[in-house]
Formats: structure tokens, C-alpha cells, sequence
């Protein structure tokens, strides 16, 4: 088994709970961008670099961004210019940037052939296609009607009613 697939495993797993732990949502969202991002990292060590693409594509940028928009949507109000620049701390992202740096390691040590992949077999995009538009169809629509529900949910939660006037 290769380091690469060890080290990944290990940053997503620390980030994974370090995102499930964080009571500051844009907190756990930074975690979750590197636990996705560790996934990512095992994946190719298994040998499949398409996924892995995926990953980082799908999950690490499209979904995080919804994500994203959703906390933005729940938290609009007075003060959200101050909540930003706290945001902005080097206390907030450091833990992040730390897992995210250790996985750049061990993805360039990956490329440049100090560690070898574990499985010489590669996914092709063909094969993830004919079983994503095939056997596994029904789960990639009902997860994808799961994100548009959570996002109208967060839209309604979120929106602010204006205020009634008093008399009819």
C-alpha cells in the first residue's frame, strides 16, 4: 500500500471529524473541502485518476459552492461584513490550509514517482459514464433532486418576510 494512500486516508479522516465537530458552519465547510479533497487523494492512489477528478470537480467545487451559498443565504442580516472579517482570521484557516499543504506533499511526491500507485488499472470516463447514465441512474438523479431540495429549503429558512403594515 502506497503512502499516498495511507497519508490521504488520514487527512480525510481528520477532517472529517474536524468538520463534523465545528459548530461555525463556514469552519466545517473549510474542513470539508480537504476531507473531499483526501478522498480525492485516495482515489487516485487506488488508481483511478477520473474519479479523483471528479471529486475534486463534482464535490470539492460545485457542491461546496452550493453549500456555500446556503450559509450565505441563512446568514444575511446586520453584522455579516464584521462576521466576514473574522472570518478572515489566520485562527480559521490555518487547520485547513495545514491538512490541504500535507496533501499537496503527498500528491507531488505521488507524481514525481517516489511512491507508486497501488493499482495499475485505470477507470476510464467511458466506464464511469455507462454506470452512472446505466445501473446507478435512479441514485444520480435522486441525490441531485436531494441538492435542489436542500437548496429551495435553505432559500425559504433563509428569506426575510417583510414587515406587515399595522392597519388593512
Amino acid at each position: 500500500m502506497s503512502a499516498l494512500f495511507y497519508g490521504a486516508s488520514a487527512v480525510a479522516l481528520a477532517a472529517t471529524l474536524l468538520a463534523i465537530t465545528r459548530a461555525h458552519p463556514v469552519h466545517a465547510l473549510l474542513y470539508l473541502i480537504v476531507s473531499l479533497l483526501g478522498a480525492a487523494g485516495v482515489m487516485l492512489a487506488l488508481g483511478a485518476p477520473f474519479a479523483a477528478m471528479l471529486e475534486i470537480i463534482v464535490y470539492a467545487g460545485a457542491i461546496v459552492v452550493l453549500f456555500v451559498f446556503v450559509v450565505m443565504l441563512l446568514n444575511l442580516g446586520p453584522g455579516v461584513a464584521e462576521q466576514e472579517r473574522q472570518w478572515l482570521r489566520p485562527r480559521y484557516w490555518i487547520g485547513p490550509g495545514l491538512l490541504a499543504g500535507l496533501l499537496l506533499v503527498q500528491l507531488l511526491a505521488g507524481v514525481l514517482g517516489q511512491t507508486a500507485p497501488m493499482s495499475t488499472a485505470e477507470v476510464g470516463a467511458k466506464a464511469v459514464g455507462i454506470l452512472l447514465f446505466g445501473p446507478y441512474l435512479l441514485a444520480v438523479e435522486l441525490g441531485s433532486m436531494l441538492l435542489l431540495a436542500g437548496l429551495v429549503s435553505a432559500y425559504h429558512l433563509g428569506r426575510r418576510e417583510p414587515p406587515r403594515s399595522s392597519g388593512s
